[in-house]
């Protein structure tokens, strides 16, 4: 009897031994289900001039993906590009012009325009200095601020100015459309070229001069996972949640066209 109880404990012993990894494995399973099913912590690098858009978009895409969690990095994109290059950990990238993202082709997935955008001349409330047209951007008597010539709206401003053959001396050149609003929002500026967009979030302190489609540009927005992403598919669904008809509601209510 003695001999029988020993051999059934053995028995009752390996058995257990056997249980403990199918457990451990039915544990990992359900964590890797967990993680693909699961929200992640995704960093969106994102041209300066979607800075509001993007926190009413971001606020959507978090309540449509319980568990995930934007933050958002804005600067020039030329400044977002070199962050790129350098290896800054991010998972999307969004840039004001297909140019800086085009010479990003070795860090990113394949980019998608999401949005366009046009210029206008801002100047502060009244517009004190009767700026009605381009061409008054020429009076030396004016101070006007640009985006420097690396930024995509300081490109696309040098295209329109260029295109009507005027020479625009700026009083500074700016990293960013943001740093531009500002100025003249400060009053240290008569003027100064950014994206309508951009005057619309100041109406209480500049006015936007229309600038004539015959005479203007159109930006282009497009966004990109990038290939160092540790959430790739959290990020491509994101890249392609901007393309869909919540994030492009959004994006038109800000003033932004359709791509």
């Amino acid at each position: 009897m003695r001999a029988v109880s020993v051999r059934r404990a053995v028995v009752a012993v390996l058995a257990a031994g056997l249980l403990v990894p199918l457990t451990a494995c039915g544990g990992e399973e359900k964590k890797d289900d967990a993680k693909k099913k699961g929200g992640a912590k995704l960093t969106v690098l994102a041209a300066a001039s979607l800075t509001n858009v993007f926190e009413t978009a971001g606020a959507a895409y978090e309540k449509a993906r319980p568990g995930t969690t934007l933050t958002f990095s804005f600067a020039g994109s030329q400044e977002l590009a070199a962050q790129v290059r350098q290896g800054a950990p991010a998972d999307v990238l969004v840039t004001a012009d297909t140019t800086t993202m085009d010479g990003l082709r070795a860090e990113t997935a394949a980019a998608t325009v999401i949005a366009k955008n046009r210029l206008v001349i801002a100047v502060p409330e009244g517009n004190p200095k009767k700026v009605d047209v381009l061409a008054d951007l020429a009076d030396p008597k004016l101070k006007v601020v640009l985006a420097a010539p690396e930024v995509p709206v300081g490109r696309y401003s040098a295209k329109v100015l260029g295109a009507q053959k005027l020479t625009v001396k700026p009083v500074s050149q700016e990293p960013n459309v943001r740093a531009v609003l500002s100025k003249v929002e400060l009053g240290e500026a008569d003027a100064g070229i950014v994206y309508r967009t951009d005057a619309a979030t100041a109406e209480d302190a500049v006015d936007a001069v229309a600038i004539p489609d015959a005479q203007n540009a159109v930006a282009q927005y497009p966004a990109a996972a990038l290939k160092g992403s540790e959430h790739a598919e959290q990020a491509k669904d994101f890249v392609a949640w901007l393309s869909g008809p919540q994030a492009r509601g959004i994006l038109e209510a800000a003033g932004f066209q359709r791509p």
